[in-house]
């Protein structure tokens, strides 16, 4: 009898544990049919959109050319001329001399002009100027005037080297520029050189470094974009660029030691523009200048050194240019060996021209749109990290940057 009921036992034990697995089983199926496919996603991932990309994407070809120039004016007010650089080929940006400006309320209505004129474009200018202190300064007389970028390297101050480019920041601000050409960050090396002499922080890469950062992190600060110049470097030179074309005789590795450092730890600093100078450097390309050498910009600028911020030419209608080139082939170089935005500061023609030649080389393909996509992302994040907007500026207190300025000049001078 208790061999009986351990049988009987036995296989109740048996046939209840099949009928568990079995409602397991059919569990597991019923559930299987509500689980999504693990190649799939049961919600779609939605990637961050590009808006800098989604812009670029919608631009006509004249809309992106534009956008490659900055340009002069002829006189202090606006004229039909740049009325059509704005509304026919949609100009990127405008810079401004010292016969464009004749008072603070002429100077603070040619930019609001300017801005008013660029309002049915969605992307807006780049205003910018040569403001370096001492002999190069464009500003109205009203503002007190500054010492040149030596006096600032002969005090090697770290406070004062910031606030004289916070100050110059402020008034540039002030008035509605967003974009400085400066500071210089060329090494003054060579006595004899006829064009940076006290432009120049100093001599030496030390006294460069040392204050030429400082000012251009102190100009940044207050929203200025700050365009460091001359690259690879314009100290060693004995003839004036504005003139004609200097050439300077160095390998790769004496520019390292010298003229490259200040460029060198500008990048470091993240530096957001950086001018190419017309400078010949034969050694590095014994055909063309450093703007419009693919061994300087890309290969050196770009490969070497790292830099991926936007590259600027200087003026294309210098001497050392216009003495030497055609114009609108120089500029079509430009692009190719790697640079961003031009700069054409004289002649309307001259502006024409180029943006002509532009276009006809994208059209035959010696400019891939790829490159040229490149080169406005560039243009584009810029004005974004920057949130240049044109909006209009109604009044200014010269008084309170005058004010700040007689101290400095008080810390400088005692």
């Amino acid at each position: 009898m208790k061999n009986l009921y351990l049988y009987i036992l036995l296989g109740l034990i048996i046939i209840l544990t099949g009928c568990t697995n079995r409602e397991e089983l059919s569990d597991k199926n019923s559930q299987q049919e509500y689980l999504p496919d693990k190649e799939t996603k049961p919600v779609e991932e939605v990637e961050d959109k590009d808006e800098i990309q989604d812009i670029i994407d919608n631009m006509t070809l004249e809309e992106k050319i534009g956008q490659l120039m900055v340009v002069g004016l002829n006189g202090n007010t606006i004229d039909d001329h740049t009325l059509v650089m704005l509304k026919k080929y949609h100009i990127g940006g405008f810079v401004l001399f010292k016969y464009n400006i004749s008072n603070v309320n002429q100077t603070l209505e040619l930019l609001n002009d300017l801005k008013r004129a660029n309002s049915t474009n969605p992307i807006p200018l780049f205003l910018s100027i040569d403001e370096e202190g001492g002999k190069v300064s464009r500003l109205p007389d009203s503002f007190l005037k500054l010492p040149p970028a030596k006096k600032i390297g002969d005090i090697n101050d770290k406070d004062i080297s910031l606030e004289y480019g916070k100050i110059i920041g402020k008034r540039l601000k002030s008035l509605g520029f967003n974009m400085n050409f400066g500071p210089v960050l060329d090494v003054n090396s060579n006595p004899k050189n006829p064009v940076i002499g006290d432009r120049a922080f100093g001599s030496t890469t030390e006294t460069v470094i040392g204050n030429g950062i400082l000012v251009m992190n102190g100009t940044r600060s207050e929203n200025i974009i700050s365009v460091v110049k001359h690259f690879p470097g314009h100290g060693d030179t004995n003839t004036d660029s504005h003139k004609d074309l200097p050439v300077i005789n160095k390998e790769l590795k004496e520019l390292k030691e010298l003229e490259l450092a200040p460029f060198i730890k500008g990048i470091e600093q993240e530096t957001d523009g950086i001018m190419i100078g017309h400078i010949l450097f034969p050694k590095l390309d014994n055909k063309y200048p450093a703007t419009m050498s693919i061994e300087v910009i890309t290969k050196l600028l770009r490969e070497r050194l790292s830099y991926e911020g936007l590259i600027i030419s200087d003026d294309m209608t210098m001497g050392a240019i216009i003495k030497n080139y055609n114009i609108e082939e120089a500029a079509v170089e430009f692009l190719k060996a790697g640079g961003d935005l031009l700069l054409i500061c004289h002649g309307y023609e001259n502006q024409i021209k180029i943006i002509e030649k532009i276009k006809e080389e994208i059209e035959k393909g010696t400019i891939l749109k790829e490159e040229l996509d490149e080169k406005l992302y560039r243009i584009l994040k810029l004005k974004d990290k920057y949130n240049l907007k044109d909006n209009l500026i109604d009044e200014i207190d010269i008084d309170s940057i005058n004010f700040e300025t007689e101290e400095l000049l008080n810390r400088i001078y005692r």
